[in-house]
């Protein structure tokens, strides 16, 4: 009976439908976790976020440096969010675990927003008050940082020292690796910086190979284009590296900037693009970065719309909201009635549960 019990619990694990986690196999909400040679089958973790649900993040100016940002966001909001996105820079900044493990102390998923540049030129030339594409063209001449030189190797020192500290976390993250490449305002568009067609995808996969190499399976890859402003940009599907390499799709978009600075609803600013996204990946999406300018007193009013949108949005599985006052000011806490608009947005039971650690990122749409 011991033998026969063993086989159909080998048949049963063989069997179970899986999907892909950083590179592995990880189980369906329905899957039982391998269990030890005579131990008990445990139960499979659960998914990240549970069937049904959809998580709100956020992005404050200092992240995980000075929490103050969120503390305010959070009383705003009346919700805690579940997934904190910060910024890390490759000139400037090495692995330092205690960022993560502060977000994760807050019951928040760590999504590191991952830029292979030196911001301190970007810094330099805002200061300045240059007109924004002049700093754009500024930013975005950094030979130090092309293409060519990633895929060919000679940051790997620099990467595999991310990825044994990645690995040493024992839980999950996202990286956001590159974002906003269909744009030319950064060192790694294929737009910019001389680089060529065809880099941006292999510098992509360099990168997350050398983490798959260093065991670092507990990264969720999130490729992050701009949403589509008009058809000057380049196709989406020639910069995407597959699905093998990436496990959730963002966009970034704003209402109250650019070409977006007339009322333009979140339907009409990311329904294209996720249109185009949706003929060459099913993977889940994410709007990895968003928020609302008041300039036309309409942030409120924008706020709201998104929010009836989104459950039509079956795809889209969180939303991370931009609350920095940088070229306006995009935060919630930017007026009582904004602030009141979005805590009532978020109220709803699709938004409403927690992460842990032990959770599992979806990484497939539920059929």
């Amino acid at each position: 009976m011991v033998l026969i019990g063993a086989l159909l619990l080998t048949y049963a694990v063989a069997i179970a439908p899986t999907t892909t986690f950083g590179g592995r196999a990880d189980g369906q909400s329905d899957r039982l976790a391998k269990a030890e040679p005579g131990a008990s089958p445990r139960p499979a973790a659960e998914l990240f976020p549970p069937a049904g649900k959809a998580f709100i993040g956020v992005m404050t100016d200092k992240g995980p440096h000075d929490f103050a940002a969120l503390d305010t966001f959070t009383a705003a909001a009346k919700h805690q969010p579940q997934v904190m996105l910060f910024s890390s820079w490759w000139a400037s900044d090495t692995f330092d675990r205690t960022l993560f493990d502060r977000i994760k102390g807050r019951g928040m998923l760590p999504a590191l927003a991952w830029e292979p540049w030196d911001n301190k030129l970007d810094e330099a030339a805002r200061k300045k008050g240059l007109p924004t594409r002049e700093i754009d063209k500024i930013r975005s001449n950094q030979p130090n940082y092309r293409l060519s030189r990633i895929t060919g190797g000679d940051f790997d020192p620099y990467l595999r020292s991310w990825a044994e500290g990645i690995k040493s976390l024992g839980y999950p993250v996202a990286i956001r690796l590159a974002h906003e490449m269909n744009g030319d305002w950064y060192p790694w568009s294929e737009a910019s910086n001389a680089n060529r067609p065809g880099e941006y995808v292999r510098a992509w996969r360099h990168v997350h190979d050398l983490f798959r190499a260093a065991g670092a399976t507990n990264v969720s890859w999130v490729w992050s284009p701009n949403a589509r402003w008009d058809d000057s940009t380049p196709k989406l599907s020639r910069l995407y590296p597959g699905d093998d390499y990436v496990d959730w799709v963002g966009l970034s978009g704003y209402y109250g900037i650019g070409v977006y600075t007339d009322y333009r609803s979140f339907d009409e600013i990311f329904g294209p693009t996720i249109a185009e996204i949706r003929t060459f990946s099913r993977k889940p999406l994410v709007i990895t970065e968003t928020g609302a300018s008041d300039a036309n007193g309409r942030k409120a009013e924008w706020i709201r719309e998104t929010f009836q949108s989104l459950p039509t949005n079956k795809d889209i599985i969180g939303l991370i909201w931009f609350e920095v006052d940088k070229e306006r000011d995009w935060r919630i806490v930017s007026s009582p009635a904004v602030a009141k608009t979005f805590a009532r947005a978020v109220a709803a039971p699709r938004y409403q549960f927690t992460w842990s650690p032990e959770m599992l990122p979806r990484t497939q749409l539920v059929r």
